[in-house]
């Protein structure tokens, strides 16, 4: 299985979009401070993912979501989750 994921930093709120073959030990990779773009950032949490039989599926997936489309969409997917941010 492939994995294109949204992980939201605890401390900042800002959101990060990645792929990998094995999601347990990406994020927990993230929370070691193990890739530059997320090392000042965490720690993190897993807010969404989607599971790919495909890699390339998932790659191009991860792309899309990096988009302004992407962004968009991922925003109505996670509604209730970041309203409920809001109202605590």
């Amino acid at each position: 299985m492939y994995y294109v994921y949204v992980i939201e930093s605890m401390s900042s709120g800002k959101w990060y979009i990645g792929y990998s073959a094995d999601l347990k030990e990406r994020v927990a990779k993230h929370n070691r401070d193990g890739n530059t773009s997320t090392s000042k950032r965490g720690p993190w949490k897993v807010i969404y993912y989607e599971a790919y039989l495909n890699q390339k599926d998932a790659l191009g997936r991860e792309k899309f979501l990096k988009s302004g489309s992407g962004w968009r969409y991922l925003k109505k997917q996670v509604r209730h989750y970041l309203q409920k941010q809001l109202n605590t």
